[in-house]
């Protein structure tokens, strides 16, 4: 009997862990992916001699990618090294800078140093984020086809700790009284791009995870997560088409059949996966009249996050005394995320983040050069903000906070290269709905149940992987889309994934 078909809608993460994962039980796989390169926004920019990650540079859960490789019985260290930081993040506040750390005993006393008084706050969050992780994580891991599903012990034993009636910045509000602590341990709402405000209480496992199982960096950089998935895949026996876009879903009675091409080659298989941007996706590659529930109308209804404005700058010198993560903080930081939030607002004072991984890893640049980093948050396309009028004003506002509040004083002496990207960019050169980096927005209404479905409900035989279907946004939880949407198309063939 002949294998079966799996037919992969680009070369992200998601599509990646999928087609590793299905190619490893058997099934022909093929991914066709509209760029040169694997990875979508984790893959890499080759700026001359300097490599940067698109997005994502923070290494999360890491024994989620662990379990998928030992699944393909392979390990993830044979494929890429990764390096546990010590410290996770610098915080730099206008009057303060707060530098987190996974050990337990010098968090503490990070925490008395900077913010007397609080560490027994921390003790406490530490005590209660546990159990919310180890109630909500199980609940994160399986499939939301039905509005039944929620009916499980799983959801009855997580509801005392789901928070849902609370924003973040309100649970932490539980453990400390102090506003700029709270934001220390909220921020990474911008990791699903959201306010600390607006974002459900549920999500304060997010610092949790950083706290409990550490922050990590991958020689060369994220991108080589996604250039590993790609090379077990062809291990396997997947393909992998680089340079061939995707133009049309074949729809055949209700039935995803294939794809057709940009050159319009017809591709057949069993089942489509989708791992492009969901919206874009959608509008772009979906026909009108196979989407009864996602219809252009709904698309533009639906929350979606913010988006960044970024910088990849290469310099002829190591500023060694700027640490590998580090996040600048707007002097008044809600009213900057609301500027964010409005989507139609260039902050005047902005927060920004800057990524040197050249401190730690020498492969990004040259001996004595390094690949510098540097993401806004910002508001998405929606709001209407004209950056192709903005980029070169916003790019040179950047350029000077960088040389005063992150005190790289003779930066631009030393710029050998420098991209851009803007929301703009995002949009319509990255292939991303409105800009939105994160993806659908992360609030109550767009999650579980009421998210995209892993399986497809618009027509059968087709599954989304990414961040715009169950669990969500980030690259663990992109993984882990991966797995729940192979684990249906193995259950419908009889293969067991473990």
């Amino acid at each position: 009997m002949s294998k079966k078909k799996v037919i992969i809608v680009g070369a992200g993460p998601g599509g990646l862990t999928a087609g590793m994962l299905l190619s490893q039980k058997g099934l022909e796989v093929d991914i066709y992916e509209k760029r040169n390169i694997v990875g979508g926004r984790n893959g890499y920019i080759q700026a001359g001699e300097f490599k940067f990650d698109i997005g994502p540079t923070f290494f999360l859960m890491k024994d989620v990618l662990e379990r998928l490789f030992t699944i393909c019985n392979r390990n993830l260290s044979d494929y890429v090294k990764v390096i546990e930081l010590d410290k996770m993040y610098h915080l730099i506040f206008d009057n303060k800078r707060f530098v987190p750390t996974t050990n337990f005993e010098q968090m503490v006393e990070e925490i008395e140093r900077v913010f007397p008084g609080s560490s027994e706050g921390y003790k406490k969050y530490i005590e209660r984020e546990r159990k919310k992780y180890d109630r909500l994580i199980p609940c994160l891991e399986v499939p939301y086809g039905n509005i039944t599903d929620y009916i499980s012990m799983r959801l009855v034993k997580a509801l005392p700790y789901l928070d849902s009636h609370k924003s973040l910045f309100d649970v932490l509000g539980n453990y400390f009284d102090d506003d700029m602590l709270k934001i220390c341990f909220t921020f990474q709402a911008k990791y699903i791009g959201m306010s600390p405000w607006l974002a459900p209480g549920l999500f304060s496992i997010l610092s949790f995870i950083e706290h409990s199982g550490g922050v990590f960096h991958i020689e060369g950089g994220l991108n080589q997560l996604s250039q590993a998935l790609a090379k077990v895949t062809e291990e396997n026996g997947g393909n992998i088409h680089l340079s061939k876009e995707v133009k049309e879903i074949i729809v055949e009675n209700g039935i995803a059949r294939g794809i057709r091409l940009s050159d319009d080659t017809t591709i057949w298989g069993d089942y489509v996966i989708i791992n492009a941007d969901f919206a874009n996706a959608m509008t772009k590659i979906v026909s009108k009249e196979n989407r009864r529930k996602y219809t252009d109308e709904k698309l533009k209804k639906m929350k979606y996050s913010c988006s960044t404005f970024m910088l990849y700058i290469g310099i002829d010198k190591i500023y060694e005394e700027i640490y590998h993560h580090n996040i600048f903080f707007a002097n008044d930081y809600k009213h900057n995320v609301e500027e964010i939030v409005s989507n139609s607002i260039v902050p005047d004072d902005p927060s920004f983040y800057v990524h040197n991984p050249s401190v730690i890893d020498k492969t990004l640049a040259p001996e004595g050069k390094s690949a510098l980093y540097v993401l806004v948050p910002i508001g998405n396309t929606s709001g209407g903000i004209d950056w192709e009028a903005e980029k070169e004003n916003y790019k040179e506002k950047l350029l000077n906070l960088l040389e005063t509040k992150a005190g790289m004083t003779d930066l631009r002496s030393h710029i050998e290269e420098i991209r851009v990207i803007t929301p703009n960019d995002w949009e319509h050169k990255m292939d991303v709905y409105d800009g939105a980096t994160f993806n659908l927005g992360h609030n109550m209404g767009q999650l579980l149940y009421f998210r995209p479905h892993n399986e497809f409900e618009e027509f059968e035989n087709c599954y989304l992987v990414g961040g715009g279907t169950h669990p969500g946004s980030g690259l663990p939880t992109i993984y882990e889309s991966a797995r729940i949407s192979s684990e249906l198309i193995m259950k419908r063939e009889g293969i067991s994934i473990s």
